[in-house]
């Protein structure tokens, strides 16, 4: 036997660093603190019993009721509209399409442009083709060759010869005297004057902006020590002495005013609805029981039980007036059609299609039916599909 099971469990350890005025603090803020979440705990509670009786008495039945009206009302009424809207909407454009506007298109418009294609414009096609490629492509490059030849000899030549014989020596001769008279002063002045003026102007700059950084490092380390010490370290010691204990203390009491406020609820909830039992539930149920039940099985015999079978005769008379009516309809339309298109001439030993007992050569079985004679029907007994 485990002799420790039903050892009460070990006091928890005592907290460091809490003396006797925390623990006399720590009392009257609990007292405080459940006086104050009690009436809002006795709030929610109410409240979420009601929403419980809510959804139980009231959202649960609404939400079946609209699930059945769904399932036997608009679900059908929605199929019997989609199907109206096809036939009314789809149905009649589709005819047109199929039966209308594409005969018309492919015979009134593609195949006369492909004839127009195929006779007319590919042998146009052909012939200037020809012209192109044995006329007035040799043609034209003997007329580029002419005139190539007419430029070259009027302009390319003498233009190239002025550019060797003029152009060209007096532009290098211009480069050399432009060298001598601005480039080379010009970097003499760079190296020898410029360069070190330059270099003596930097290293003074250097030397000032030293003393302005370090004058600069001085003045920061000053203002981050006074915020240091003036503003960051009594923050820290006001968060960690004073805001972090009276945080903790608060969060601890509100959870402990919550569940004592819980079990304070729950035992007035639970007298309350003992003495609605009592009160409310034992003379309902007796009155239910005593009153309500003899009552709605004679309404259930008298009148529910009668009316639903009247329904349901009804309903049977409706739907085999419907099949009646769709088995007409289909012997209509195949006499129509055999009307229109006459009736197929059927080969010699053919089986006849009225027989349902027969499964040679077919690909259902009817095991139900009677087995016919296996062999083929005289010629005079043969009739035609339709």
């Amino acid at each position: 036997m485990d002799l420790d099971k039903h050892r009460p469990p070990a006091p928890a350890p005592y907290e460091g660093g809490e003396g006797c005025l925390t623990t006399l603090v720590r009392i009257p803020v609990r007292i405080v603190v459940l006086v104050l979440v009690l009436p809002v705990r006795m709030v929610w509670d109410l409240l979420v019993a009601g929403a419980r009786v809510l959804d139980r008495v009231l959202l649960r039945p609404l939400g079946r009721g609209l699930g059945r009206v769904y399932a036997h009302v608009l679900a059908p009424v929605g199929r019997a509209l989609g199907w109206l809207a096809v036939a009314v909407l789809v149905w009649p454009w589709t005819g047109l399409w199929r039966y209308v506007l594409v005969p018309v298109a492919r015979y009134g418009v593609v195949v006369p442009l492909k004839w127009l294609y195929a006779h007319v414009l590919t042998p146009a096609g052909h012939g200037l083709r020809w012209a192109w490629r044995e006329l007035v492509v040799p043609a034209g490059r003997a007329v580029a060759g002419a005139v190539a030849a007419v430029l070259t000899v009027l302009l390319v030549r003498p233009a190239v010869g002025l550019w060797r014989g003029v152009l060209r020596p007096l532009g290098r001769a211009a480069g050399r005297l432009v060298t001598y008279l601005l480039v080379l002063p010009a970097g003499w002045v760079y190296h020898r004057v410029l360069t070190p003026a330059g270099h003596a102007v930097v290293r003074a700059s250097a030397a000032l902006g030293h003393g302005v950084t370090a004058v600069g490092r001085g003045l920061v380390a000053v203002a981050v020590w006074l915020v240091v010490t003036l503003l960051v370290v009594p923050v820290s010691w006001a968060y960690g002495r004073v805001l972090t204990p009276v945080g903790r203390e608060i969060a601890a009491a509100l959870g402990v005013a919550w569940r004592i406020a819980g079990f304070v609820s729950r035992a007035v909830g639970r007298a309350l609805a003992l003495s609605a039992r009592h009160l409310v539930g034992a003379p309902a149920a007796w009155v239910y029981r005593t009153v309500c039940t003899p009552v709605g099985h004679l309404v259930r015999d008298a009148v529910w039980k009668p009316a639903t079978t009247a329904v349901r005769e009804a309903g049977r008379a409706a739907r085999e007036a419907l099949a009646s009516a769709r088995e007409t309809l289909r012997a209509a339309r195949r006499d129509a059609w055999r009307a229109l298109a006459g009736t197929p001439q059927v080969t010699r030993g053919r089986e006849r299609d009225g027989s349902p007992a027969r499964t040679l050569g077919r690909t259902t079985n009817v095991p139900s039916a009677a087995p016919a004679p296996e062999f083929s029907p005289t010629a005079d007994t043969v009739v035609g599909r339709g």
